[in-house]
């Protein structure tokens, strides 16, 4: 009877804990952009963004994209959000990459909530150089990045209403092409 009673409160603490170890990726790649070169000022000057910590891209001949977010209007949470992207053409290889999408206006933020938003093939983004690593396991897999003021840098202007960096996190492919990416909405509970 003690061990089903433990058993209990270990899967509670787990629960509890698992919404804290996932807010962590979030503020881990929310201060990464802040301190990666221009990308602060648009944190003071944004009406809201949306982060995504890891994006997974991948082709061959198709490829396909995707990424779980979060999104902020002036620093407070208030929902989530799922980035899908398809492609076609000669592609090879496979990356992982953070994404930062800031929103100049709250017209810019209503248009990304209504949930069927997509970038035009006119966005680009601006890659961000900064160190990375990744790894692999019988315990899973994880990819990091890191930037300073030193290693990494950023310039990029808004364009309707939208600004989008990347950092790479590790992979095969060049370059992280946002063009095409559409995007789901949730609003927070």
């Amino acid at each position: 009877m003690k061990s089903v009673k433990w058993q209990s409160v270990a899967c509670v603490a787990l629960a509890l804990a698992a919404p804290l170890a996932r807010a962590d990726r979030y503020t881990d790649t929310v201060a990464l952009f802040r301190h990666a070169g221009q990308t602060a000022e648009f944190f003071r000057t944004s009406y809201g963004y949306a982060v995504f910590p890891t994006i997974g891209k991948g082709g061959f001949i198709v490829g396909a994209a995707h990424g779980d977010g979060r999104v902020y209007q002036r620093g407070r949470y208030i929902g989530d959000t799922s980035m899908t992207q398809v492609s076609v053409g000669f592609q090879l290889g496979g990356q992982a990459y953070s994404e930062m999408v800031f929103f100049q206006t709250p017209a810019a933020l209503e248009r990304f909530e209504s949930g069927k938003y997509a970038f035009s093939a006119d966005v680009s983004a601006v890659a961000i150089t900064a160190s990375a690593s990744a790894s692999a396991g019988t315990a899973g897999a994880s990819a990091g990045a890191s930037g300073t003021e030193t290693h990494a840098t950023a310039a990029g202007l808004y364009q309707d209403g939208v600004a989008v960096f990347t950092i790479a996190q590790g992979g095969l492919m060049y370059q992280a092409a946002v063009a095409g990416q559409k995007f789901s909405f949730k609003p927070a509970h």
